[in-house]
């Protein structure tokens, strides 16, 4: 491999990189056991790059390479590199607002990492893979990650016009599972451009060899892929009540909540992983913690302004960039809904309107964090601690209080409470 390095070096082409050796080395071993040697000659080539030649576009996926796969050499490993979001959303903090992260891109994504691991666990169970060997799954579970997998992915499949999910799921649930699941696979592959194909691969770097991390990351990929939509989605309706469109306000904040709901039955894909598998993968993961993700931050701080104390919290204090937006003021749809209805350009009826689709958006975070918190219990037990030097458990309890709105306008005017609403079945069927 370091070899391999070396005579790359000679060519300086980005687009010939041997990025499929690489991530081999990494999953061969887990991130966290890479060896020294591979690691400071990709150290080398970061910070004294040959010069690169060919499209601009394949020298910035390199550089966001690097930096995912140095992140633990560097000693800023966190949760950012541990699911390589700067791959597969882009940078956190872009110079401008130019570029979109748009819901077909959300669906294309999902759909692909989705069947990532369908076709992962399929192979595994097959014996048509060496890669992650620790714990692997018995045949049952496995086939019931591919039935919750592609339950999951229904929606999006059928936007993108790709399958009908109702008879995908009807059809799973009778023999022949693993040639449906097959048939997925193929279905995405199929649809997947060469580049998309790059960055799935690119995006898995697990810090261990334990089967299950790559559940793990696959799906928090898909959570954050659905926050970005979700920070999208809210940014325009407080564009639009601002604008004096409160109707187009009300239909992004719909948007947003089909898009938090149809994310929430992959806490069932979740929890089939297996405790102990967890518990053991997750030793080698300090420092990267889901209290990092700057898209849920985004996504709570577009609701309503952060409290004082929760802006000085550990929790905001983790992601310096959102943070710094908040305190430069951010817009909120909590702050442009009052503006709006105080200016009088909210009429009774378009107060009503806006007003059902803040709870009804309100009501599926809610349930979001409820989902979460019980999924943490199962997995770390109430007085477990979390990852990322936080307080797991205890600190995903006390944030299930924290309001979504300041008050919830409901549909006849007045204000009340965001309700907590049901939560997602974690059992898996």
């Amino acid at each position: 491999m370091v070899r391999a390095l070396a005579q790359w070096r000679s060519d300086g082409d980005p687009s010939v990189f041997p990025y499929a050796s690489v991530v081999d080395a990494y999953q061969l071993v887990g991130k966290h056991f890479v060896e020294r040697e591979l690691l400071a000659s990709l150290a080398e080539l970061r910070d004294a790059p040959p010069t690169l030649r060919g499209a601009a576009r394949d020298r910035e996926l390199l550089t966001r390479f690097l930096d995912t796969a140095l992140d633990k050499w560097d000693e800023r490993y966190d949760y950012q590199t541990y699911l390589a979001l700067g791959l597969l959303l882009g940078p956190a903090d872009p110079p401008d607002r130019k570029e979109h992260f748009s819901p077909q891109q959300r669906d294309r994504l999902t759909v692909q990492l989705i069947a990532d691991i369908v076709e992962f666990e399929l192979d595994a169970v097959e014996g048509r893979t060496d890669l992650l060997p620790l714990m692997r799954p018995d045949a049952r579970t496995v086939a019931k990650r591919c039935r919750l997998g592609m339950r999951a992915a229904g929606p999006a499949l059928t936007r993108l016009g790709l399958a009908d999910p109702a008879g995908t799921v009807a059809r799973t649930v009778q023999d022949g599972l693993s040639e449906q699941a097959r048939d997925f696979c193929r279905t995405v592959r199929g649809e997947t451009r060469p580049e998309e194909r790059r960055r799935l691969m690119l995006s898995m770097l697990p810090a261990y060899t334990v089967h299950d991390e790559h559940l793990f990351i696959r799906v928090l990929q898909c959570f954050e892929s659905t926050f970005a939509l979700l920070a999208e989605h809210l940014a325009a309706a407080v564009e639009s009540l601002d604008g004096h469109q409160p109707l187009v306000a009300a239909e992004r904040l719909d948007a947003a909540t089909t898009g938090l709901r149809e994310a929430a039955p992959l806490f069932s894909l979740l929890a089939t992983m297996s405790i102990e598998a967890f518990q053991t993968f997750r030793c080698y993961t300090e420092g990267a913690s889901a209290i990092q993700s700057r898209g849920y931050k985004t996504v709570e701080s577009l609701c309503r302004k952060p409290d004082p104390d929760r802006v000085e919290s550990a929790a905001f204090h983790s992601v310096p960039e959102v943070r710094t937006r908040v305190l430069r003021g951010m817009p909120s749809l909590d702050s442009a809904f009052r503006s709006a209805d105080a200016a009088g350009r909210l009429s009774p009826e378009t107060r009503g309107i806006v007003g059902q689709a803040m709870e009804g958006f309100s009501s599926a975070l809610v349930q979001w964090r409820q989902t979460h918190y019980r999924l943490a219990v199962r997995m770390l037990g109430e007085a477990r601690s979390g990852t990322g030097y936080t307080e797991g458990v205890p600190y995903l309890r006390e944030a299930r209080s924290v309001p979504v709105f300041r008050e919830a306008p409901s549909e006849s005017g007045r204000t009340c409470p965001v309700a907590v609403p049901f939560a997602v079945p974690l059992h898996g069927d």
